[in-house]
């Protein structure tokens, strides 16, 4: 399983990478290997505000259907619209081109309360 360093990560299992004011969000390797196969995502709708552990979108899977969560409150400034077309990508490449949207975060402080990799491999070690 990887775990990128560098990311932070919801005990939701969503990873989160800041730069220049934004987030980019997405769903972690661990996440998306218990999912299986994903053939359907939601995305949120841009401009659309979330808080803290809200529901950004869905993730639709050949086992199951998964809520994807907001790590941090804030606006949606972009979405992975190619996921539309392409869902496989959170599977094939879920902290590259899976990345699920982009949040302009209401408190950019809030990101250091989120468990760094050795914190999240801790937790998904169980």
């Amino acid at each position: 399983m990887q775990v990128p360093d560098g990311l932070r990560y919801s005990s939701d299992h969503e990873w989160i990478r800041q730069d220049d004011g934004r987030v980019r969000i997405g769903i972690t390797d661990y996440a998306q290997d218990a999912l299986g196969d994903v053939v359907f995502v939601s995305l949120p709708e841009l401009g659309s505000r979330v808080e803290a552990h809200g529901i950004l979108g869905e993730v639709e899977s050949t086992k199951s259907v998964s809520e994807i969560y907001a790590p941090v409150a804030g606006e949606v400034v972009a979405v992975n619209d190619a996921l539309t077309q392409a869902p496989e990508q959170l599977n094939a490449d879920p902290y590259g081109e899976g990345w699920i949207c982009e949040l302009v975060p209401t408190e950019p402080d809030a990101v250091a309360g989120l468990l760094d990799a050795a914190g999240y491999s801790e937790l998904t070690a169980g």
